[in-house]
Formats: structure tokens, sequence, C-alpha cells
């Protein structure tokens, strides 16, 4: 063997020691689609599970620009496995999107791809009567909205790495859904952006509890939103609780499902006491009532570890759940 032939031998084996083995793979790219069919509704969220004994490094799916990080999880009677939940979000458009999910292990790599169809819902229409100053912004009013935003986007830019939440999601409160998620919301004759959340009517100063297990990211006194509070349950699942009389927790407080963190009120840009319950899920606005349809109550009945933050499988088989309203 020539001295240029060991040189060329001995660099192939430098890059495949440093580069994932599947770079060296001649299969080409999966046909889109062809791991899993998969649907749901603007502003609902789908459940993508993938059974699989081993554990691997991590999976990570993007779909829409948006990243879906899939955890470990057990169910009893079932084969273990690793659970993505894909927020759609209210304005997402409707139509087949990919689902590009790529399943590391050590050093190798595997992509899948699925199809998710999003399909159109059909949203409400409000008219509102607000004061005329709520409606119509002044520039020093604009100046404060605009700095409340970037304060919101800077406290929530790095998601906790662990899955937070355990079991059953709740409701915050009891009461009468008094503006519904996606409604196009007129206000004082003029179309504003969708409600992104619902608002639940419940008398003054009724206590608020968290939906899951999170942390406090951030607590405010917004023009819009007055007293509220930001709960990150973790791998970019976030819940908020608006126009509260009173904030009981402070930033950085770890909540367990059903803790009490607030209570109702009228704060920022409201016409009666109510609470808006909102959530955002990797990104995507999404009905907060879906939250209660999530097939995880049995989870902490199974008596199996809880959810690994950064584990993941490469898909065995697949099958979606479209959480209901």
């Amino acid at each position: 063997m020539s001295s240029f032939d060991r040189t060329i031998i001995t660099g192939v084996v430098l890059l495949t020691s440093v580069f994932p083995v599947e770079l060296f793979s001649t299969a080409p790219p999966p046909p889109r689609g062809s791991d899993g069919q998969y649907s749901g509704k603007q502003g609902q969220v789908v459940v993508v599970k993938v059974p699989h004994q081993e554990e691997v490094t991590e999976v990570k799916g993007t779909i829409l620009n948006r990243t879906v990080p899939f955890f470990r999880e057990y169910r009893r009677g079932e084969v273990p496995g690793y659970v993505g939940l894909i927020g759609i979000d209210m304005q997402d458009e409707p139509g087949t999107h990919e689902l590009a999910v790529v399943v590391t292990k050590g050093e190798e790599v595997k992509h899948l791809s699925y199809n998710v169809l999003v399909t159109k819902e059909k949203f409400n229409i409000e008219h509102l009567t607000l004061p005329k100053d709520k409606v119509d912004l002044d520039d020093k009013a604009v100046t404060r909205w605009k700095a409340e935003q970037e304060q919101v986007k800077q406290a929530l830019v790095e998601n906790s790495a662990s899955r937070l939440w355990r079991s059953s999601f709740v409701e915050p409160v009891s009461g009468k859904r008094t503006g519904i998620f996606g409604s196009v919301r007129v206000m004082n004759g003029q179309p504003r952006n969708p409600h992104n959340g619902e608002d639940i009517g419940a008398p003054l100063g009724t206590e608020v509890a968290t939906t899951n297990d999170g942390v406090v990211r951030l607590t405010v006194d917004h023009f819009f939103s007055g007293k509220g509070i930001f709960v990150d349950h973790g791998l970019g699942f976030y819940s908020m609780y608006f126009h509260l009389s009173e904030v009981l927790v402070k930033e950085g407080d770890l909540v367990k499902a059903g803790q009490v963190i607030g209570k109702v009120g009228a704060t920022g840009r409201a016409t009666g006491p109510h609470l808006h319950w909102g959530v955002k899920l990797n990104g995507a606005r999404v009905n907060p009532y879906a939250l209660l349809d999530l097939p995880f109550s049995s989870a902490a009945a199974s008596g199996m570890p809880p959810a690994s933050a950064s584990s993941a499988a490469s898909p065995v088989s697949a099958g979606a759940i479209s959480a209901k309203q």
C-alpha cells in the first residue's frame, strides 16, 4: 500500500469519528410523509407517539419553522415510547405540512418524515365596546406596549430543557367562557387580532390555579393584560394568566397543578372580572381547553419513571391523537 493510499484511509477514518455515520450513507432522504399521517384543526394539539423500547440520545421535529422536542413516556400496558406535542397555531395555513424528525443515537442520525394535515377551524366573531383610550393608543401607550412585548419575548426566549408537567391538566378557574379562543374581535367597530386565549368569567377575587406543574417565569402588570403570570412547563410549553387582581407567586417559584397562584380581577384592558387563560406550545397559540383532553391522565398512575426531557427514539409505528375542545 502506498503512502498516498494510507493517507486517504486515515482521512476517512478521522472524518467518520467526527461526523454522524449517516453522512456517509448512500440512502436517499425519506419520501415526504412516508413515516406517518396526522391531522388536527387550527388551535389544537396533535400528539405523536413513537413506541420504542430502547433509549436514544435525542429526537427533535420541525414543522412550520417550529421545533418539536420529543420526550420519553411510559404507560401501563403499552410499549415505552417517545411523544411529541405539535401545537397547531390558530392562524396556521390549512393544508398538508411536513413534520421532519431527526433521531440521534450516539453518532448515528436518522431522518423521518410525517405529513400533518391542518384543517380550518370556524372561529366566532365578537363585537366589543371599550373606552376609546383602550383601543386607540396614543404614542406613550404604544411605546409602553412595545416595551412590554419585548420584556415577554426576552423572558421566554430560552425554554426549560426538562419536561416539568405531569399527568392531567386542570382548568384554572370555573366559570362561564366569555371570550372564546380564536374569536375575531371587533372593538369599537374596528377589527383586531384574533383572541389568543380563553376568557373565563368569575367573581372578583376568585382563586386562580395553575394548569400543571411548572416554574413561574415572569410576573407582569401590563397595559393590555394587566397583572399576569407566565408559567413555564418545560419543552416549549407555557401557560398565561391575565387580568388578575392579585399575583400570589414570584418569578422562579416552582408550582404544582392546581396550586393557587393568583386571584381573578379586571386589570388591564378588561370590561369586568375574568381570567384570560392562554397557552403557547413551541411558539404556536393553541386553545387551552385542548390541554384537558390530552391522553396523559394514566401516565402518573403507571408506576413507571417520569419522562426524560432529552430522550427520543426511532419510530417503529406511530399514531396521532387530535385533542378535542
